[in-house]
């Protein structure tokens, strides 16, 4: 699990998200999955932030890599339930801080202090996600469980897209903003986000098969 922590001086632990992978992505990949859930407004304003990370400027027609940290089931605590940050916990930090849940008083207290209030929230929502429900049980039952979490869209695609090594599965075609995830069984007729049951296609290839070609 991967928790969100606000800038200091506002040291709070204010919701998270299950780690599902972390891949090197074009911004383009990035910004069509994504969209403002990378913490920008426009895939310009994307640039503009790598760009000050970067020795080289970014050339005019370049399509830049960056590391994404893909969660599934994210969660976000009401400021009545935000988490103080440990004690232990430098506000210098820049890439973060791991806590073991099962060995240790500050790395248990703070699993204990996340998984309660996913409780609460799990007991509202009448279609919680499977990791969500294994942090809820592990209260009760106490035993670590390995559980897949379910996938949005938008890393559905990025999923499918870096399992076939963003080619077109039946072309070969490597054009990436031509690419698209299709789902074998649809979304809509209960298909799941999952990598299994997705091709990547080429997009006139992608509508072809959605209507039964």
């Amino acid at each position: 699990m991967l928790l969100f922590k606000l800038h200091s001086p506002r040291n709070f632990i204010v919701g998270g998200g299950f780690f599902t992978r972390f891949v090197h992505l074009p911004i383009s990949l990035s910004w069509e999955a994504f969209g403002e859930g990378n913490g920008v407004r426009s895939l310009s304003e994307m640039r503009e932030r790598i760009a000050k990370y970067r020795r080289v400027p970014i050339a005019p027609m370049e399509n830049p890599k960056s590391g994404c940290i893909l969660l599934a089931e994210p969660f976000f605590f009401g400021e009545g339930e935000w988490i103080p940050v440990p004690s232990d916990f430098s506000l210098n930090i820049v890439q973060g801080k791991g806590y073991d849940s099962e060995d240790g008083t500050t790395g248990k207290a703070l699993w204990g202090a996340v998984t309660e209030r996913l409780a609460t929230r799990a007991t509202a929502n009448l279609d919680p996600g499977p990791a969500t429900i294994a942090a809820v049980q592990s209260i009760r039952y106490g035993d670590p469980m390995v559980v897949r979490p379910r996938l949005g869209q938008g890393t559905f695609r990025v999923i499918v897209t870096d399992a076939y090594e963003r080619r077109c599965a039946i072309t070969g075609e490597r054009t990436l903003p031509v690419l698209e995830a299709a789902h074998i069984k649809p979304y809509s007729s209960g298909g799941p986000h999952e990598p299994e049951n997705g091709l990547l296609l080429r997009s006139d290839l992608h509508t072809l098969f959605d209507q039964g070609y």
